[in-house]
């Protein structure tokens, strides 16, 4: 079998990170939006674009405050997430038209939380036909396009379902 070389030259800076000290999170609600691919705010939570997706246009959305647990937040909390989550979801539906979506929480290390100190969901996209020969033969998954492209076709997508 042939092994061949997909370069992927931007997974350094996650490498070298070493999953650094700060949460992404909440350094993203502190930050700059475009720095750190914030699509959406609103008032407790955040939306940002997956750097390391599964899939195009994968998005995670967090409360602002730093939690482990759903259970943690406030009856206001839970529904401004919740509503950001949907917000998120037609967005991604007028821009991409994904035929179905995995959206979730992985809550702890071993349910496969990377960030298991802030409470996230991630929204996936899913098309028929979107996992191929690649992620198993080559172990290898293929994004068909670029983060910069997928972050401005999302912000001017909610921008639009916003003014709806």
């Amino acid at each position: 079998m042939f092994k061949g070389i997909l370069w992927s030259p931007w997974r350094m800076k996650y490498i070298l990170s070493g999953g650094g000290a700060k949460c992404i999170f909440c350094e993203a609600v502190e930050g700059d939006d475009r720095k750190h691919w914030v699509i959406a705010r609103s008032k407790h939570s955040i939306a940002v674009l997956n750097i390391f997706p599964y899939n195009t246009a994968h998005v995670m959305v967090a409360p602002k405050r730093h939690i482990p647990r759903p259970d943690l937040l406030s009856r206001d909390e839970v529904l401004d997430l919740h509503s950001l989550v949907i917000l998120v979801i037609k967005a991604i539906d007028r821009e991409y038209k994904p035929h179905g979506y995995n959206v979730g929480m992985n809550i702890g290390k071993v349910a496969g939380a990377g960030i298991e100190s802030h409470l996230h969901i991630h929204i996936v996209p899913r098309w028929l036909g979107d996992t191929n020969y690649m992620p198993v033969i080559g172990l290898t998954k293929v994004m068909p396009e670029d983060l910069t492209q997928t972050y401005e076709r999302i912000r001017r997508s909610l921008e639009s379902v916003t003014n709806t």
